[in-house]
């Protein structure tokens, strides 16, 4: 398992984790509020104000309970999103060779919807196009009929629109990955810490001498940037907007006066 995918299960792990403590929760508090009440007999009238505090706390206990239920099922949701999520993220290692096997079956799919479309035209049926089962065809034809039936071919024109702009949009994302594989991205030192550029964990870490100023916080974390403790560092994924939010936060620009985004060797690239 790489590193990527080792984060990716800690991720779902630690939200597993809340969700169980948090149902462990719901169960305790729900528990202590059936005991108080199952010591005040039913229809019971209220006795002065210890009993009415006695009662408002059953009372508060239970909301916890469903509060603490509440929670479980917000974290129990997000393991399941992380563990259903198929996007390729650029944290991801093996990013480059899944997005261009991603590119090679986009591209695969617009040649076999047009020479679908095509097939149609010449023979007024989806029945016989190699490789495509009766079923498929039998789908296809439905659709024509029942989904789209403006359309006069298997995939109208929108289809093969969407796929293409879908296959755009990777051919960007592994251009932008490219570039930033080849040319990498520089760091810098700043009074009071330091600007790392880890390219194996793809982020831009920031690390400070001392606590920085509740301003210093306030101006990092709307930026984009948050405090990982297992680092040691503020940080966010390394990407040319982080370079860019960084570069606006006074308190790290460098200690030599220059501009973060023109020290970058993708920057100095362009400039030659």
């Amino acid at each position: 398992m790489s590193n990527y995918e080792e984060r990716r299960q800690a991720r779902i792990d630690r939200y597993r984790e809340r969700a169980e403590k948090a149902r462990g929760e719901s169960k305790a508090l729900f528990r202590q509020s059936t005991d108080m009440a199952s010591a005040i007999p039913l229809g019971q009238p209220i006795h002065g104000p210890a009993d009415r505090r006695c009662r408002e706390r059953i009372e508060a206990k239970m909301v916890q309970s469903f509060s603490a239920l509440d929670k479980a099922d917000y974290y129990e949701r997000r393991a399941q999103a992380a563990e259903e999520n198929t996007s390729i993220s650029a944290d991801d290692p093996e990013a480059l060779a899944k997005l261009t096997k991603k590119l090679e079956h986009l591209q695969l799919a617009q040649t076999r919807m047009k020479q679908i479309n095509a097939y149609y035209r010449k023979h007024g049926t989806c029945r016989g196009f190699h490789g495509l089962s009766d079923s498929e065809a039998e789908r296809l034809e439905y659709n024509m009929e029942h989904v789209h039936p403006w359309s006069k071919i298997p995939y109208p024109s929108y289809a093969l629109s969407n796929n293409n702009k879908n296959i755009n949009d990777v051919k960007r994302r592994i251009q932008q990955l490219t570039e930033a594989a080849e040319l990498g991205y520089s760091g810098w030192v700043f009074e009071g810490g330091r600007v790392e550029a880890n390219r194996e964990k793809n982020r831009l870490q920031i690390f400070f001498d001392a606590i920085p100023a509740p301003e210093v916080r306030q101006a990092l974390k709307s930026s984009g940037f948050r405090w990982a403790r297992s680092e040691g560092a503020w940080q966010r994924q390394l990407t040319d907007n982080a370079i860019y939010a960084a570069g606006g936060i006074k308190a790290i620009r460098p200690s030599d006066g220059s501009d973060p985004v023109k020290i970058q060797p993708k920057h100095r690239s362009k400039q030659r």
